[in-house]
């Protein structure tokens, strides 16, 4: 599957949302200079009542989103075709320059409004005075070069997996078109291509571990610097985790351990009885257990956007529209192809307030799927563009999650727009499966970093033996790997998060149990489920975690209470 890379131009030039007041027009915010002289210029303005403080952060809103966006276009670019020198210079450059000047003016810009809170009366800015509270205590000068230094490892790590490439059957592939052949009947051929893939990524296992092994370093340091008790902490502190403790990581540990994991288990094992099978292999985890065919929504991009418009229309009407706009206004990158970043995200561009779906499509059921996730967040980020300042226009990721892993149960009823009768069936099962997938896994990628932050120090092969502890853990230990301990061993190393953002993870279990929540609401009333959903979404980050979900009709909750009758409720769906 071929498509072209969006109209860059476009991205770069669409109009801001609302006129500039503060940040010159012509202003290129790219150049070092040009930024720090805008920050100071804040830094400079004296406030003396609240209009003026009011002003102010109207003022500080404007420059962080234009600022933020210019961030948001160089990344966008740089992943979009990680083999193009010109746009990882830029990037890097970016990283390396701008970034590490405006840091420490934004801790200054924190101080001052802080200084000035008292002018206004208490209310809206509950959250923002929490969150910049946290931000002034965490901040140290000596940290900002190494974020600098772990951002230009993680671009590195982008660098290396984006031209992981295969040659399959007469013909190069990347790894994302090569996970198409593991959903073949034939199981040789699913069995060549697994090893191809796993033999490929192991190649570069010592470049990723030595990336790794630098970024840890760099990590401690900070935390150090931080006066954190460990890498943990500080993370904790940075994504505002003021709702729950990591005593509650460890307990949603448990209790997926003890409620879903069983479930996956049978699963597993019932996949093995269809398929005829003594051992269940690697290989044969995501091919359908009776032997179909793999599900083939669509053959090229433009079907699987022109499908998804209509899925949309018929969801909700305003939703709809909203996404065929992204599509008309070039906002979507969602085909695979040689240089591109794996993975896929939604980046929302703060300035227009517009969101950009990036993802690598195949033609696979799951692609569908991540297309329905991303325009969960990209939903999100327009329905938030009404709040007034820009750390307003994005919800903590556990709740920003629900918007998206939400939006694919919401949608779940849509599916015929992709599929007959039958495949529709099937691929709401396997939908249900993969929810059941996740959550192990989520808890074992969120486990493994609670290790490496709690063990500084360690080497490789103590990290080797920790991540194999944990993956047995949660793996359910149906799956066979004789002879594959060494791909086994390495399996991390697939997972973007460890690399890039450390302890983002978790909020995808937190999420995932919200969205479901969402599903069993909308089973009963799925107008009324998709009204609060959206009324949630207009919060953006103005309230905190609990208020979010209570909006949406949902409990903050991820112990065995909530978890116990949520996977009730999927067995029975089942």
């Amino acid at each position: 599957m071929t498509d072209a890379t969006p109209n860059e131009l476009d991205i770069r030039q669409l109009p801001p949302y609302a006129p500039r007041q503060f940040v010159p027009t012509d202003a290129d915010l790219t150049d070092t200079d040009t930024a720090v002289s805008l920050y100071q210029r804040l830094l400079d303005r004296p406030i003396a009542s609240a209009e003026d403080l009011e002003q102010w952060l109207a003022d500080r809103s404007e420059l962080e989103a234009a600022i933020g966006q210019a961030h948001s276009v160089l990344y966008i670019r740089m992943t979009c075709q990680t083999d193009d020198p010109e746009r990882a210079e830029r990037y890097k450059a970016f990283v390396e320059h701008v970034q590490p000047a405006i840091e420490p003016l934004a801790d200054q810009l924190d101080r001052k409004y802080l200084a000035a809170r008292d002018r206004l009366g208490p209310g809206h800015y509950e959250v923002y005075d929490r969150d910049t509270r946290a931000d002034v205590e965490l901040f140290r000068p000596e940290n900002v070069p190494l974020g600098t230094q772990v951002a230009l490892l993680s671009q590195q790590y982008q660098t290396i997996t984006g031209a992981m490439t295969v040659e399959f059957d007469g013909q190069e592939r990347t790894l994302p078109q090569m996970a198409k052949f593991l959903l073949e009947t034939d199981r040789d051929l699913r069995e060549r291509a697994w090893r191809a893939t796993a033999q490929r990524r192991l190649a570069d296992r010592e470049k990723i571990e030595d990336l790794f092994d630098q970024m840890l370093k760099l990590r401690h340091q900070m935390a150090a610097n931080a006066g954190c008790q460990d890498f943990v902490d500080y993370q904790w502190r940075r994504f505002h985790r003021f709702d729950y403790t990591r005593e509650d990581a460890y307990q949603f540990h448990a209790a997926v351990e003890k409620v879903v994991v069983p479930l996956w288990r049978d699963i597993l094992l019932d996949r093995r009885r269809q398929m005829g099978l003594d051992t269940l292999r690697p290989w044969d985890t995501a091919v359908d257990p009776q032997g179909r065919d793999p599900l083939k929504p669509f053959d090229q991009a433009g079907e699987l956007v022109a499908s998804t418009r209509t899925a949309f229309d018929r969801l909700d009407g305003e939703l709809g529209r909203q996404f065929a706009s992204l599509d008309e206004l070039g906002l979507l990158d969602l085909a695979s192809r040689k240089g591109k970043a794996p993975g896929g995200y939604q980046s929302t561009l703060s300035e227009a307030r517009k969101p950009f779906i990036f993802m690598n499509a195949v033609g696979l059921d799951r692609d569908v799927r991540t297309l329905l996730h991303e325009a969960g967040h990209a939903f999100h980020s327009l329905a938030a563009a009404e709040q007034p300042i820009v750390a307003y226009r994005h919800a903590p990721i556990e709740f920003a999650e629900v918007a998206s892993m939400g939006m694919e149960l919401l949608a779940d009823g849509q599916l015929g727009v992709y599929y007959g009768p039958d495949d529709e069936q099937r691929s709401r099962r396997e939908h249900l499966e993969g929810v059941l997938y996740i959550l192990p896994w989520v808890a074992t990628i969120d486990a493994f970093q609670h290790w490496l932050y709690t063990h500084p120090g360690h080497s490789p092969d103590q990290r080797r033996d920790a991540w194999l502890e944990t993956f047995a853990r949660f793996s359910g230990g149906v799956v066979d790997w004789t002879g594959l301990e060494t791909e086994r061993a390495y399996a991390w190393h697939r997972q973007l998060h460890i690399f890039q953002y450390p302890f983002y993870y978790i909020e995808y279990g937190i999420a995932q149990l919200g969205a479901l929540q969402l599903w069993v609401r909308a089973q009963r009333d799925p107008a009324d489920a998709l009204a609060d959903y959206r009324k949630a979404l207009t919060l953006g980050g103005s309230r905190p975690l609990p208020e979010l979900f209570a909006t949406a009709g949902l409990r903050f909750d991820f112990s065995e209470n909530t978890i116990a009758p949520l996977m009730q409720a999927v067995r029975a769906a089942l």
